[in-house]
């Protein structure tokens, strides 16, 4: 993924600012940052659900977004949920081997309304698997679960990345999420990527290391919270600004949009 010069403005207010950004097949990447500096829009923008846009965004064709909000269709019982959107007419084993994926093959035929804050997130998770993608946005998935429920949650989007080898942006507010889950750490300030950090840590990450404090302490200056030590980290260099380029969106083995 290759996002170069992106730039959103609302109602003549600058959101992303000649952002750039690229993605590794593969890779696990967090994106922290104060409320509105622009984490969510660049989100949409990925998912190809804001083009109103000047830049140039190359995606894969095959993506996928999980909302903090599961967003499932309380008439539609949870397997068709699952499905919900897929081209043609997929059958409901293809619902059931994503839903077994993350452990709620045996909740198939509930209605939504059943489902725990934490099932009910799986299935939102499992939507997004069936599609196969090899860019996966998670939108704070696990934002509004208790904290045991989210842990087992990460746990499980950590195995998936694993297993599946997809690349995968998650916008989360949680540091120790981000040093938990990704290969890299980037840190949004006035709609750019003002900086970022590799987790060269090997996995599972033990939060007793040393080399752990000192990031998670680092990142934690860089978002402003005072005390934790280290302070602010260095910006990135970054270009200059320069002027809009023509918008262009593009699903990359696709047509420009």
């Amino acid at each position: 993924m290759r996002v170069d010069g992106l730039v959103r403005d609302f109602a003549g207010r600058r959101v992303l600012d000649a952002l750039q950004l690229d993605i590794r097949a593969g890779e696990f990447v967090a994106l922290l940052g104060r409320s509105g500096c622009g984490k969510s829009t660049l989100l949409r923008v990925l998912a190809g659900l804001d083009r109103e846009i000047a830049g140039e965004v190359l995606v894969p064709r095959r993506k996928a977004v999980a909302f903090q909000a599961p967003r499932l269709m309380p008439w539609l019982r949870v397997w068709r949920n699952v499905l919900l959107g897929l081209p043609g007419r997929p059958r409901r084993a293809v619902a059931a081997r994503a839903l077994a994926e993350v452990g709620l093959g045996h909740r198939a035929d509930a209605w939504p309304k059943t489902l725990s804050g934490g099932e009910a997130q799986r299935a939102s998770l499992a939507r997004a698997l069936v599609r196969d993608p090899d860019l996966l946005l998670l939108d704070e998935p696990f934002g509004a679960l208790d904290a045991l429920t989210r842990i087992t949650a990460q746990r499980l989007v950590a195995r998936l990345w694993q297993e599946r080898g997809c690349a995968v942006l998650l916008v989360t507010h949680d540091v120790e999420e981000a040093l938990l889950l990704a290969d890299r750490v980037l840190v949004m300030e006035g709609g750019r990527i003002a900086y970022e950090t590799a987790v060269e840590l090997p996995r599972p990450r033990d939060v007793t290391d040393p080399r752990w404090a000192e990031l998670r302490a680092r990142l934690l200056g860089r978002l402003g919270v005072a005390g934790d030590g280290t302070g602010a980290a260095p910006d990135l260099p970054h270009r200059a600004p320069s002027a809009p380029k023509t918008p262009r969106y593009q699903d990359t083995r696709t047509d420009t949009v």
